[in-house]
């Protein structure tokens, strides 16, 4: 069975520019013989975490929401890459809150996040991007997971769906992203 990658879908518009670009980014995983999931947070409800560390005693969040079977599968995969469409200069809360607890329950149980391959892309209008790469790659250094780099940072212009595929930069740029993701867990042997 190959390495597999989950592709989180930070979007609430099931074909919007987000989705359009992990489609890409699962095309050139599969070229590199790594299977990419793409996982939608549209139409999910995902609360914020509230602090209380049942985590550390029952090794799972206790919170009912849709937030375990997307655990359950970034837990199995060996990459995880996160895309957020940029709201008010930073990513949609509810990226957030998914990054936020799979931060504690990963670190609660063992740290099982730890070594796999991935990061953030953002896709924004105009503005954003930067902030919201920032405030994602810190979960990703955080819970030590292993991020390769790109020919720029991973971002990408768009507002209407279709728009940022016309990024040609943007998407230049998260192709070889994703293509190094790829070629780093098979490097890795996970």
């Amino acid at each position: 069975m190959p390495p597999r990658v989950v592709l989180l879908c930070g979007s609430p518009r099931p074909k919007g520019n987000t989705r359009q670009i992990l489609e890409e980014c699962a095309k050139v995983l599969e070229r590199e013989h790594v299977e990419g999931e793409i996982v939608s947070l549209a139409g999910k409800r995902i609360e914020s975490c509230t602090a209380c560390y049942r985590c550390n005693k029952e090794k799972r969040c206790h919170l009912e929401d849709d937030f375990e079977p997307i655990m359950n599968k970034v837990k199995e995969a060996q990459g995880f890459i996160v895309a957020s469409p940029v709201y008010f200069g930073t990513a949609r809360g509810d990226v957030m809150n998914l990054l936020q607890r799979l931060g504690m329950v990963s670190r609660s149980g063992g740290g099982w996040m730890a070594g796999k391959v991935g990061g953030p892309i953002a896709v924004a209008r105009r503005g954003g991007h930067t902030l919201t790469l920032q405030e994602m790659t810190m979960f990703f250094m955080i819970c030590d997971l292993i991020v390769p780099g790109s020919t720029y940072w991973n971002m990408v212009i768009g507002r209407n769906p279709g728009e940022a595929l016309n990024d040609k930069e943007g998407m230049d740029t998260v192709r070889h992203f994703a293509g190094n993701v790829a070629r780093l867990i098979l490097k890795l042997g996970q």
